[in-house]
C-alpha cells in the first residue's frame, strides 16, 4: 500500500472512531495524542494536571487549547495532597510501578473530572503502542514485531482509575478498527525523519495534517510524569530514606528496588494490599519482586521491573 493512499485511509478510520464518541471532557496535555482527541471528537472541555504550577505540560496544554477553541481546567496538586494520594492510588492499582507519578497525574484528573459532574472523558491511551511513539523503539530491528506484541498485552491504569471514581473513560486508540488498521503499517512509516529530525508516530502525524497546526504536530513527545511535573516526587522522597535504610531494606526484602521512591512505594504497598502474590502453576516468578508473571510478559504488573534488567 502506498505511504498516501495509507495517510488517507488512517486519517478516515480516526475521524470515524473518534467522531462516534461524545466524551464530556479529555485528559488534555496540549501534546498530539489529546489534540487529536480534542479535535476529532469535537471535545471542547479539556482537563490538566501539574504538580503546583512548574509542569511543562502548562504551556503546551494553554497554546493548544487556544488554538482548539477549548475550555481548559488546570488543575494544581501540591506536593503534600500528591504524596498523601498516593496510598489509595497503590490501594485502587494493587501495584507499587515506578511509574507512579504517572498513575497520580491521571489519577487527580480523572478525580476532577468527577468534581465537575462530567459523566465520560476520553485519553490518548495505546497511541504511543500502536504508532511507535517512544524513543527507545527507533532502535528496533523488529519494530514491527514489537508492536504487535505489545499491542496484545498492554493494559492502561486510567482504566482502573475511571472504574473507581465511576466514571466511562473512552479509548478510541484502542478500538478495533484503529487497533487492526495501525498493526498493519509497516514500521518505517512509523518512525521516520521529517525535516532533518526523527520523529516517532510519523504517519499519525501526516494523517491530521491540515486539522492541528505544525507546532502541536510535530512537537517532541513529553512523558506524562514529566509534562505533568510528578517526576518531581522521586527527587523529594530521595531525601525521606537514607543510603543506609536503602541498601538495609534491599538485603531484608529480598527484592530489587530501582530507587529509594520505588521501595517507598513498596512500604505502602505492604501496608495497603499486603504480601506480593505467589507465582501460579501457569506463571513464571518476576525476577525483582517474585510475584507472578505470564509467561508471554516481560514487565511485571507489581512492581514494575522488566526482564533482563540489570
Amino acid at each position: 500500500m502506498l505511504p498516501d493512499d495509507t495517510i488517507i485511509m488512517l486519517r478516515e478510520k480516526l475521524e470515524k472512531v473518534f467522531g462516534g464518541l461524545r466524551p464530556e471532557g479529555i485528559l488534555f496535555s496540549g501534546g498530539l495524542d489529546s489534540s487529536i482527541a480534542a479535535v476529532l471528537s469535537g471535545c471542547k472541555k479539556g482537563i490538566l494536571v501539574t504538580l503546583g504550577d512548574d509542569g511543562p505540560d502548562l504551556e503546551y496544554a494553554l497554546k493548544a487549547a487556544g488554538a482548539l477553541g477549548m475550555a481548559l481546567t488546570h488543575r494544581t496538586v501540591p506536593v503534600d495532597e500528591a504524596l498523601t494520594a498516593m496510598p489509595q492510588v497503590i490501594a485502587i492499582l494493587q501495584s507499587f510501578d515506578p511509574a507512579l507519578p504517572n498513575d497520580l497525574a491521571v489519577y487527580f484528573a480523572i478525580k476532577e473530572a468527577k468534581l465537575m459532574g462530567l459523566k465520560s472523558v476520553m485519553t490518548g491511551d495505546g497511541s504511543d503502542e500502536l504508532f511507535a511513539g517512544y524513543s527507545y523503539m527507533a532502535s528496533m530491528e523488529d519494530l514491527e514485531g514489537y508492536l504487535a506484541h505489545l499491542t496484545r498485552v498492554m493494559s492502561f491504569n486510567s482504566t482502573s482509575l475511571a472504574r473507581h471514581f465511576d466514571i466511562e473513560v473512552l479509548q478510541p486508540f484502542l478500538h478495533e478498527e484503529v487497533l487492526d488498521f495501525a498493526l498493519r503499517i509497516r514500521g518505517k512509516w512509523k518512525i521516520r525523519k521529517e525535516k532533518g529530525r526523527v520523529h516517532g508516530k510519523w504517519i499519525l502525524r501526516r494523517a491530521l495534517e491540515g486539522l492541528l497546526p505544525d507546532s502541536i504536530l510535530w512537537q517532541d513527545k513529553r512523558p506524562l510524569e514529566t509534562g505533568s511535573g510528578m517526576a518531581g516526587l522521586n527527587a523529594i522522597l530521595d531525601t525521606v530514606i537514607s543510603d543506609r535504610e536503602f541498601e538495609e531494606k534491599k538485603r531484608s526484602r529480598g527484592m530489587r528496588f530501582f530507587n529509594k521512591a520505588h521501595l517507598y512505594y513498596y512500604e505502602i504497598y505492604r501496608e495497603k494490599v499486603g504480601d506480593v502474590p505467589v507465582p501460579q502453576e501457569d506463571e513464571k516468578p518476576c525476577e525483582g519482586c517474585g510475584a507472578g508473571m505470564k509467561q508471554d510478559r516481560s514487565h511485571c504488573r507489581i512492581c514494575g521491573w522488566v526482564e533482563g534488567y540489570a
